[in-house]
């Protein structure tokens, strides 16, 4: 009828929502969770609560946890223990030894056979190829197979005994880093010879640097990136990997180090994984 009134078109709610109102407003977490069920039939605050996760975790930390390669370290390994340098308040530095972070690492082989043979799993693992070279000659013959296969029509390098050696046997059209480059003209070449500072056994990675291996484009436009290199340069692990360039260098670092490890990849669409995203789709590494 006229003047009656109408029914609401929903139904307002009879109760509140749970975590409505705040448990503790002077505490911006426990906020929101005044109504939240109490622990084993009791009201617990955000604070008990807290302290009892805290004190699970202290009482945890007093068990030692048990090393996953301690027992595979032969005594006195050098992975065991590596003088570090840290500093006290005052900024003095000294000279401590503790239990240093390589040992949970996994273990590296101590001959350089062993790390050799480490480094080409690692390598074939990440899509590498890796091969050994019985000399120089050796070398040059698999990258003139690879030119032939890939039909390689012009290259890159940077300025080296190895890598100009193999560079010029090609005979091919060739830029030289070292005399300057336009970036497009080092993205158009098929292939980037380099050397390295050192191989990596643990990780089956390539230390290069700006001196000797011409910075970064050099090892990432073009889309395969040839690496030329020497059995002695073969170490067991990343520290070992940062001292040689240090002693090298007496200390003065050079002004770009990269470690490449495998062909440039990603997965970030849909977790699947491609090859020569953000750089060289294939990776060749050839020990003499």
């Amino acid at each position: 009828a006229k003047g009656e009134a109408r029914r609401p078109r929903y139904n307002a709610p009879t109760h509140k929502p749970p975590f409505a109102e705040p448990r503790d407003s002077a505490n911006p977490i426990c906020g929101q969770f005044r109504n939240s069920p109490p622990v084993h039939g009791e009201e617990t605050s955000c604070d008990d609560a807290r302290e009892t996760i805290m004190a699970r975790i202290r009482e945890a930390l007093k068990i030692a946890a048990p090393h996953p390669v301690a027992d595979a370290l032969p005594a006195g390994s050098p992975q065991q223990r590596l003088p570090h340098q840290s500093r006290d308040r005052e900024g003095a530095g000294k000279t401590s030894t503790p239990l240093d972070l390589q040992q949970w690492l996994p273990r590296v082989g101590q001959t350089p056979d062993e790390q050799i043979e480490l480094f080409r799993q690692n390598a074939r693992h990440l899509a590498a190829e890796f091969h050994i070279c019985a000399s120089l000659d050796a070398a040059i013959l698999a990258i003139q197979s690879l030119a032939a296969n890939e039909g390689w029509k012009k290259i890159a390098f940077h300025h080296g005994e190895l890598a100009g050696a193999a560079a010029r046997s090609l005979a091919l059209p060739a830029i030289e880093t070292r005399d300057g480059y336009a970036l497009d003209e080092l993205e158009s070449c098929d292939a980037g010879l380099t050397e390295c500072e050192c191989l990596v056994a643990q990780t089956g990675s390539v230390l290069i640097s700006s001196i000797g291996s011409g910075g970064r484009a050099l090892s990432v436009l073009p889309p395969h990136h040839i690496v030329l290199a020497r059995r002695s340069q073969m170490v067991p692990d990343l520290t070992a990997a940062i001292e040689s360039v240090r002693a090298k260098y007496n200390g003065q670092f050079p002004g770009f180090l990269s470690f490449i490890t495998g062909p440039s990849r990603t997965g970030d669409i849909e977790r699947i994984l491609v090859l020569g995203a953000h750089g060289p789709k294939k990776l060749t590494i050839l020990v003499i």
